[in-house]
């Protein structure tokens, strides 16, 4: 399906504040999924980054060369500060976001660090979708024990939009000297589908005739081991055809 990414990006929006204003104080400091951050941090991370589109630190993401160091940087300035300031820094930059997640900016391609250009408004909307949602339910709702938020068909859709865009542009960069045959992934669940994955970052909607391996997964335990936040052999990912070969894609996909 064609995601609809400005809705996408509407409801995880929803879903955040919604969890975020249930928080008390000993959850807002409690220590997150993600390392080296508590929860506040990682609100802060996303405030941060929905601000820096409208700021000149958007020419920060695009030049540096270490995305997840620049997150640590824009947090680290934001620590010690009281959690009102971190929420209402959030509220009002993310609504600035759904405000252009509805511009027709595809045609703009934009740099993002070392993730290589994206269409316009896959990068707004595409780009913090992925992170609300894989924050919220990977690295918040887990560590304080909470019940991890649903998710739907055009929320995962968008997900995965651009987490195989970065995955193209992964392997259109490291170029892996042994990748020489296209695979395909099928992701089961809401937002699934099937992909095609093939050599110099070709990936593409659709199945590989006689594909060497087929990789089959669940589309909504993705973005976790494909972010290695968890390793995909202790998720649900079947391999079937030459599984070594499978086994040393799955093993490189990082997608941050």
């Amino acid at each position: 399906m064609k995601a609809n990414r400005a809705e996408a990006f509407r409801t995880e929006r929803m879903e955040m504040l919604r969890f975020c204003r249930e928080l008390d104080e000993k959850e807002w400091s409690a220590a997150s999924g993600a390392a080296g951050w508590r929860v506040q941090d990682v609100v802060a991370h996303l405030g941060a980054t929905c601000r820096s589109y409208f700021t000149p630190a958007m020419v920060t993401l695009m030049r540096m060369k270490d995305l997840e160091r620049t997150n640590d940087l824009f947090v680290d300035r934001r620590r010690g500060q009281p959690v009102a300031r971190t929420l209402a820094e959030y509220e009002r930059w993310s609504r600035m976001i759904g405000v252009a997640a509805r511009l027709p900016l595809d045609r703009v391609r934009l740099p993002m660090a070392e993730l290589g250009s994206f269409p316009g408004g896959l990068v707004i909307a595409g780009a913090m979708t992925f992170d609300h949602h894989t924050h919220l339910r990977h690295d918040i709702a887990p560590a304080l024990e909470r019940p991890v938020p649903g998710t739907d068909v055009n929320r995962m859709a968008t997900v995965l939009e651009w987490m195989f865009a970065v995955l193209a542009n992964q392997l259109r960069s490291a170029q892996p000297a042994w990748f020489v045959h296209p695979v395909t992934i099928e992701l089961e669940g809401p937002g699934g589908g099937t992909w095609c994955v093939g050599p110099g970052g070709a990936v593409t909607p659709g199945r590989v005739d006689r594909p060497p391996a087929t990789i089959t997964a669940l589309a909504v335990e993705f973005p976790e081991w494909a972010t290695r936040r968890a390793d995909w052999r202790d998720r649900d990912v079947r391999i079937s055809g030459d599984a070594d070969y499978a086994a040393q894609l799955l093993d490189i996909v990082k997608v941050v």
